[in-house]
């Protein structure tokens, strides 16, 4: 199976490109950094191609030939969830260069949507809660969704519509919780400031998310949306209470320094039901 990756040296590409090659996959592997490119570990078992993917000049044809199935992670703009920019432009060059891809002949696309397409809705959310995005990130990739399904009826292809929740991992963005704690544990400070701590998440190592990814490709049948999460609620406070555990570290933890974030819910999780019987893992 040859798959194209789009944002492949960004948090979640860099270990789906190792998760396929695990697996025996043969990557071609796109970004727009060749340099960023070069420090990861598989640059020289992928063909690895520089390109802007929503460059208007792109051959797109020439970059999808021969291949099997297209991972699309590419989004710039990240984690800047409120920006207008996601439905104001990445909405329609997303569009435009699947649609293109489409078109020269592949027949399997899998796109990362987000935990952000269920809005506001609390509690646990399978894949048959009714999208209700509440921030341009989380409507864009709705719209998209929407946009490519409709692409189907007169293009038809399998679309794998993957819903991510809380990453986190080797290559997350510097300013997440879980690496400024650890930024704030390697260099000896007494405290660190969060939230009270009480919100219940969604978390999932950036491994085990690559290795769902990766399997979900590897079933070419499978159509439709799944959420990629672990199922399980877990408090934020608890998330860096197990980290201190991990690192052996003593810092105080200053809850309530920061208010609860307005775009998200208090508690909400994935229900995993039809990632588990896809994969065939025991729920």
């Amino acid at each position: 199976m040859k798959v194209l990756v789009t944002g492949a040296t960004g948090f979640v590409g860099r270990h789906l490109v190792a998760a396929l090659l695990a697996r025996g996959c043969e990557i071609r592997a796109v970004a727009r950094n060749a340099e960023t490119a070069q420090g990861m570990p598989w640059i020289n078992d992928v063909e690895f191609i520089s390109a802007d993917i929503h460059a208007p000049d792109l051959d797109v044809a020439a970059l999808v030939k021969g291949i099997d199935a297209l991972a699309h992670l590419a989004w710039p703009g990240l984690p800047n969830y409120r920006a207008l920019f996601h439905f104001e432009h990445n909405l329609m060059a997303d569009y435009r260069f699947i649609k293109s891809a489409v078109e020269a002949g592949v027949k399997q696309v899998l796109v990362t949507g987000t935990c952000f397409e269920y809005g506001m809705q609390s509690g646990p959310l399978s894949e048959s809660t009714a999208p209700q995005p509440s921030n341009p990130y989380g409507l864009a990739k709705h719209t998209l969704h929407l946009f490519l399904q409709n692409l189907q009826q007169e293009h038809p292809f399998t679309l794998q519509w993957t819903r991510l929740f809380y990453l986190h991992g080797e290559g997350q963005n510097p300013n997440s919780l879980l690496a400024a704690l650890d930024r704030a544990i390697n260099v000896g400070e007494a405290s660190f400031n969060m939230s009270a701590g009480e919100q219940l998440r969604d978390f999932l190592p950036i491994e085990r998310a690559a290795g769902y990814l990766a399997a979900i490709l590897q079933k070419t049948d499978f159509n439709g949306v799944i959420n990629c999460a672990s199922g399980q609620p877990v408090s934020v406070r608890a998330l860096v209470e197990q980290r201190l555990r991990e690192r052996g570290a003593a810092l105080h933890l200053n809850l309530g320094h920061y208010p609860y974030p307005t775009h998200e819910p208090l508690a909400f999780w994935a229900v995993t039901e039809r990632l588990q019987q896809l994969l065939g893992e025991p729920q």
